[in-house]
């Protein structure tokens, strides 16, 4: 029996008088990729930033480990169980990128400055990069770096379930793949759960376990091979390689 990371129940989202989500179920067992996609305006951010609590939602229920998300924020401990990779990369342009991967060492887990330079420098080669980076300010990186220092912030408390946002947008193909290795990587040594945002059908491909669809409000959850398959016309169109028609 899977154990359940993160499961979602009857969620219902509404935005002024637009219902975003309707009826939501979803559940993603510990340890697992799963690759979360739909058409632009589905509504896929919005759904991170719900799991976040970022954003209110009129209906259901969303729990992470067995617990609500309410009640994980009240106890604190719910900013340690979860990294977020924005699609950006967020990275805090006047600081350095020690001082951009300590921060939530210092803020939510209150390590002792010693400690965090230590920990920042191995997170750090855990992402792939050398120690003298930490000395570079945001400005001074490649793309790929950047994806790399916000995956290190995500993981620098010990995270357990990491929500991404479009991790590998604006890469070129090879620092695509050379991205998807390294979280494939991290999530098998790690144990990790994790849930992002793609558009890549090779990233969907290559290391997401499964695949949820956002369309019409609603979420449809299978392989990348049974979603070639699917019923609805969008879902077959966007993963057979054709171009989906507006929903």
């Amino acid at each position: 029996m899977f154990e359940v990371a993160l499961k979602i129940e009857d969620l219902t989202t509404i935005i002024g008088k637009q219902k975003i989500h309707q009826n939501l179920n979803l559940e993603v067992y510990k340890g697992e990729i799963l690759g979360l996609v739909g058409a632009s305006g589905s509504g896929k951010t919005i759904l991170l930033r719900t799991i976040l609590g970022l954003m209110p939602f009129q209906k259901g229920t969303i729990q992470i480990f067995g617990k609500h998300i309410q009640a994980l924020k009240k106890t604190g401990s719910f900013r340690q169980k979860i990294g977020v990779l924005f699609q950006s990369g967020a990275l805090f342009s006047s600081l350095t990128v020690g001082e951009n991967i300590c921060i939530p060492m210092k803020e939510i887990a209150k390590i002792p400055d010693e400690i965090a330079q230590e920990l920042m420098l191995l997170r750090l080669a855990m992402v792939g990069l050398d120690s003298s980076v930490a000395q570079k300010y945001p400005s001074e990186l490649s793309g790929g770096m950047i994806k790399r220092v916000a995956l290190a912030r995500a993981l620098a408390i010990d995270a357990e379930f990491l929500l991404l946002d479009e991790p590998t947008s604006g890469l070129d193909p090879l620092s695509r793949r050379e991205f998807d290795h390294l979280l494939k990587t991290l999530q098998h040594n790690l144990n990790l759960t994790v849930v992002m945002i793609t558009h890549d059908i090779d990233t969907l491909t290559a290391i997401c376990d499964r695949v949820a669809v956002l369309v019409d409000h609603k979420l449809f959850l299978g392989t990348v091979g049974e979603m070639k398959k699917h019923t609805h016309p969008w879902i077959r169109a966007y993963f057979q390689g054709n171009k989906p028609k507006k929903v």
